[in-house]
C-alpha cells in the first residue's frame, strides 16, 4: 500500500484528491496539511511514501515545505510530487532544485495523477525526457555559470558521462544507445551514480548535471 499525504490550502481540492485516491486499491491517503507547516508536521507523525504538494499555500508555501522534508532525515523515504495551476518552466525547476521528484498540473488527468504517484513512489522522476531536454535547457541559458564544485570527483569517467547524459534527458534506453551498452548496464551507472552522489532519484540527477556545470544549454547538438 502506497502511504499518501495531500498538501493544498483548499479543503474541496484535498477532498477531490482523497476520493481520487481511495479508488484505487493499490493507495491511501493517511494524512491531508492546509499549509506548509502542516504539511511537515503531518509527514512526521504519518511518514508517507509520497506527499502531493500545492506550490501556493499560506505561510510556508509548497516549495519551502519540500525543502524541510527531503532534508529531514526521519523522512528520507518521503517523495513529493508538486501539484500547481501554473505551469511555468521557472516553477518547475525550483520545485526540483527544492527536491521534489515531479511536477504535474492540477488539470492533469485522474488516471495521470495516480499513475505519477505509483512512478514517484518507484523512485523514478515524473518528468518525460523530452519535457526534461525542454526545461533544464531554459533554465540554464538564463543562469549564471556555476561555480566550481567537486562534488563530481566521487564519480568514475564512465558515471560521469552517464550523468551528463540522464541531465541532457535522455532515457536508459537512449543512453545505452549513444554508450553501446545493453540499458541493465545504463541503469546501472545511473543508480551508482545516485549513490554516490546521495541524490534521491533521476530528477535530482538532472538538477545536480545543470548546477555543476557538466552540462550545458544545446549540449546534445
Amino acid at each position: 500500500m502506497i502511504r499518501v499525504v495531500l498538501a493544498d490550502d483548499q479543503a474541496l481540492v484535498r477532498a477531490g484528491f482523497r476520493a481520487l485516491l481511495g479508488s484505487a486499491p493499490d493507495l491511501e491517503v493517511v494524512g491531508e496539511a492546509e499549509d506548509g507547516d502542516a504539511a511537515l508536521r503531518v509527514c512526521r507523525d504519518t511518514s508517507p511514501d509520497v506527499v502531493l504538494m500545492d506550490i501556493r499555500m499560506p505561510g510556508r508555501d509548497g516549495l519551502a515545505a519540500t525543502r524541510d522534508i527531503v532534508a529531514d532525515p526521519r523522512l528520507s523515504g518521503v517523495r513529493v510530487v508538486v501539484l500547481t495551476t501554473f505551469a511555468e518552466d521557472a516553477y518547475i525547476f525550483e520545485a526540483l532544485r527544492s527536491g521534489a521528484s515531479g511536477f504535474l498540473v492540477k488539470d492533469t488527468e485522474p488516471a495521470e495523477l495516480l499513475h505519477a504517484v505509483r512512478v514517484v513512489h518507484a523512485g523514478e522522476a515524473l518528468l518525460s525526457p523530452g519535457v526534461t531536454r525542454r526545461l533544464v535547457e531554459e533554465f540554464a541559458a538564463r543562469s549564471r555559470p556555476p561555480a566550481p564544485d567537486r562534488r563530481l570527483d566521487a564519480l568514475t569517467g564512465r558515471e560521469r558521462e552517464v550523468l551528463a547524459l540522464v541531465a541532457a534527458g535522455l532515457s536508459n534506453d537512449e543512453i545505452a544507445e549513444r554508450l553501446v551498452v545493453s540499458p541493465a548496464t545504463a541503469k546501472t551507472h545511473v543508480s551508482r551514480s545516485m549513490v554516490k552522489l546521495g541524490v534521491r532519484d533521476r530528477a535530482q540527477l538532472v538538477v545536480l548535471g545543470y548546477e555543476t556545470g557538466l552540462v550545458r544549454p544545446g549540449w546534445l547538438a
